[in-house]
C-alpha cells in the first residue's frame, strides 16, 4: 500500500523520477548479465547432451567388440567343422555319403566367408565410431572448457553486482511505497509495455527523451511548473522539465556511488 500521505505534485514528480533512475539502475545491472544465464544454461544441456551420446558410442563400440569376438569364435567352430567332415568324407561307403559331406564342407566355407565379411564391415564400424568418439570428446572437451569460462565469468558479475542490485531492489520498494498507487500503477503500465523501461523521461532538446516529436511550447511551461503530472501524448510517458531531472540524477549518482 502507497504513503497515504499528500505531496505537492513536484515532490511526486521528483519521487517517481527517481524509482526510474533506481529501476533503471537495476534494469543496467540485469543487462550487464544480458544473455550470460541463458548461454551457460545451454552450454550445459550441450554438455550433457555430447556426454551422453559419448557414452552411448562407446556402448555401441563395446556391442561390435563382442559381435567381433563371436563372429571370430565361430569361424573356429566352422574350420573344426570341415575338419570332421573332411576326415568322415575318408571313411564313406558310397558317393552319396561323399557327396553330402562335400555339401556340408562347402556350407561351412559359405558360413566362414559371410563371417569374415561380417568382421571387415564391423572393423570398419568400429573404425567410423573411434573416429566419431574422438571427435566428440574434442568437441566435449571445448565445450566443458567454454562452458567452464561462462560460468566463471557469470559467477563474478554476480559477485560484483549482487550487492547493489539488492539494495537498489529494497530502493525501488522504498520509493514506490511512498509513491500514490494511482501514479504507481501508470507509471508500472507504462514501463511494461516500452522496451527500455522508461516510463518517466525529462525534456530534451524541445522533445521528450528517446522522440522525435515536438512537445508545443506551452506544454514545456507546463512541464517546468511542475504543477500538474503530463504525459507525452505519442509514448504515453510521464514527463519531467530537464532541470528537476538534472537534480534527481545528481542525487540519485550519490546513491549509487556507494558501489
Amino acid at each position: 500500500m502507497a504513503n497515504t500521505k499528500e505531496l505537492s505534485v513536484e515532490d511526486k514528480l521528483r519521487a517517481i523520477y527517481d524509482l526510474q533512475l533506481i529501476d533503471s539502475r537495476i534494469d543496467e545491472i540485469r543487462n550487464v548479465r544480458g544473455e550470460l544465464p541463458l548461454e551457460v544454461e545451454d552450454l550445459e544441456d550441450e554438455v550433457a547432451g555430447l556426454s551422453t551420446r559419448s557414452e552411448k558410442l562407446k556402448g555401441e563400440l563395446e556391442v561390435v567388440e563382442d559381435l567381433i569376438k563371436s563372429k571370430k569364435n565361430a569361424i573356429d567352430e566352422h574350420k573344426e567343422a570341415i575338419k570332421k567332415y573332411t576326415k568322415q568324407q575318408e571313411s564313406v561307403r558310397n558317393n552319396r555319403e561323399f557327396n553330402s559331406l562335400t555339401k556340408e564342407v562347402e556350407f561351412q566355407e559359405l558360413e566362414i566367408q559371410l563371417a569374415e565379411k561380417q568382421i571387415k564391415e564391423m572393423k570398419a564400424s568400429i573404425e567410423h565410431k573411434k573416429e566419431v568418439i574422438s571427435q566428440s570428446k574434442d568437441r566435449l572437451e571445448t565445450k566443458s572448457n567454454h562452458l567452464k569460462h561462462k560460468k566463471s565469468e557469470l559467477e563474478a558479475i554476480m559477485a560484483e553486482t549482487a550487492k547493489e542490485e539488492a539494495y537498489l531492489t529494497e530502493k525501488s520498494l522504498e520509493f514506490q511505497n511512498s509513491i500514490e498507487d494511482r501514479l504507481l500503477a501508470a507509471y508500472t503500465r507504462i514501463r511494461t509495455s516500452v522496451r527500455n523501461g522508461l516510463a518517466v523521461v525529462s525534456i530534451e532538446r524541445g522533445a521528450s527523451a528517446g522522440s522525435f516529436f515536438t512537445i508545443p511550447p506551452q506544454t514545456q511551461v507546463e512541464i517546468a511548473s511542475r504543477k500538474k503530472i503530463i504525459t507525452d501524448e505519442h509514448s504515453g510517458r510521464i514527463l519531467v522539465d530537464s532541470g528537476l531531472a538534472d537534480e534527481e540524477k545528481e542525487k540519485m549518482e550519490k546513491l549509487f556511488s556507494k558501489f
